[in-house]
């Protein structure tokens, strides 16, 4: 089905450069036509991939140099959209419930009704979460089991549920469904804050409930050997995002949303705007990826000065900095630093802008390099800042200095990593080793 469109995208490209063969065609060309494309908003992510796909198929079989010298993964990194319920939009306006589309999902017709039927109390819930500051994937959580409770209560009017229906839906959660311990527990902080914080109602029984008890899990570091064949089997963009969440130890969401007013050079630091928690940090910057970074900052302003040349240029700005600030959005230091390669329209703003690249991208990209370093271990983006803790251990910095690059509240977080130091489980010799 798809060697039709292939073959069309293809005569598309050809047909965009009349006068010029293929194999006289340069990066720029490819560049050209891409960022022309990308400009498009009836053009889906999915549809955007497929023709760089096409494109460099298309090189491939009249076996020209580009195909090989382009980069082609970073264009398939930054391709993939963000949607309208994506962190970085999805506080902008009030809350607005999604709709499914599809008819035939029984589920998704009955959160339907609980959200039209609970409105208001789902509205309050989220008001009392913003006005706390909680992290949008806290509301994000939190509304979703508020909403399966309520779908487990058959709806029932909110005066008439208590704290009897609560114990009957984490039980059911436990027994029925076998989720984690991790999860029961989220469950109830949501429904707690409900009733406690929304509702102003007092639990009563509720207090005596045991929480479950998670297992307390290790977690997975590479050695500086796996480090180094990881960032070996990756090229371009993917590489230094994965090598910016070794070097500095920031989390994946950190890196994306990253600006370019945030990277330091005369400091060599870079500022964490906004993390875990709302807190800001610093970390240092490390000196091998300097140039890469002064490279990327220049292509995104080769970027943003042709999309202000097109009439666009805009950016999202958090917490209503753009009213305070009404030129910012067009300002360079407030662009992103890892862009995506496409314009879209904010669903929420209906603004045209350019928002950074999909974290499922580098996700993916990680992935797909350990299975080709063939690392035995679950390696994710968070491995990598597992890693930046534990080697900074074993070279000698004294923990609180870990604790401070890492954003974490509690030195007791941070000495999880010190399970590895030195040799063996816990730095204990084995006695076999002695016979």
């Amino acid at each position: 089905k798809s060697l039709v469109w292939y073959v069309k995208h293809a005569e598309q490209y050809i047909k965009a450069f009349p006068d010029k063969r293929l194999k006289a065609h340069t990066a720029a060309n490819i560049d050209e036509y891409l960022d022309h494309l990308g400009k498009n908003n009836r053009v889906q992510s999915w549809q955007y991939m497929q023709q760089i796909d096409a494109i460099q198929k298309l090189f491939q079989f009249i076996d020209a140099p580009l195909a090989k010298t382009f980069a082609w993964e970073d264009r398939l990194l930054c391709a993939q959209n963000i949607n309208s319920s994506h962190d970085t939009l999805v506080r902008e306006s009030p809350l607005i419930l999604e709709q499914s589309n599809d008819s035939s999902n029984k589920v998704s017709i009955d959160m339907q009704v609980v959200h039209k039927k609970y409105a208001r109390e789902i509205q309050n819930c989220t008001t009392e979460i913003r006005r706390r500051s909680y992290s949008i994937r806290t509301e994000k959580a939190y509304i979703a089991w508020l909403t399966r409770f309520f779908l487990f209560t058959n709806c029932l009017p909110i005066e008439k549920i208590n704290e009897s229906h609560i114990v009957a839906f984490l039980q059911s959660l436990a027994v029925k469904n076998n989720v984690s311990a991790s999860t029961q527990n989220q469950a109830l902080n949501g429904l707690v804050f409900f009733f406690k914080q929304v509702l102003h109602q007092d639990l009563g029984q509720m207090a005596d409930f045991t929480r479950a008890k998670g297992p307390k899990r290790l977690p997975v570091v590479l050695s500086r050997t796996e480090v180094n064949q990881l960032l070996n089997e990756m090229t371009g963009l993917s590489w230094l995002m994965a090598s910016l969440l070794y070097g500095t130890g920031m989390r994946l969401m950190d890196c994306i949303r990253l600006r370019i007013k945030d990277v330091d050079f005369e400091y060599q630091q870079i500022t964490i705007r906004c993390g875990k928690g709302q807190k800001d940090r610093v970390v240092p910057l490390p000196t091998l990826l300097q140039d890469d970074l002064k490279k990327q900052i220049a292509n995104v302003m080769k970027v943003h000065k042709q999309d202000l040349a097109d009439g666009f240029g805009e950016v999202y700005l958090p917490n209503a900095l753009a009213k305070k600030y009404p030129n910012a959005k067009t300002e360079f230091a407030w662009q992103y630093l890892f862009p995506s390669s496409r314009l879209s329209v904010d669903p929420r703003s209906r603004q045209t802008r350019r928002h950074h690249l999909h974290e499922n991208s580098l996700q993916k990209a990680i992935k797909i390099a350990s299975n080709k370093a063939q690392i035995r271990k679950q390696v994710n983006c968070h491995s990598l800042r597992h890693s930046f803790a534990t080697h900074l251990l074993e070279a000698g910095y004294d923990i609180r200095t870990v604790q401070e690059l890492l954003g974490h509240s509690d030195v007791s977080t941070t000495m999880i990593y010190t399970h590895v130091l030195n040799r063996g489980g816990k730095g204990v010799v084995s006695p076999l080793d002695s016979l």
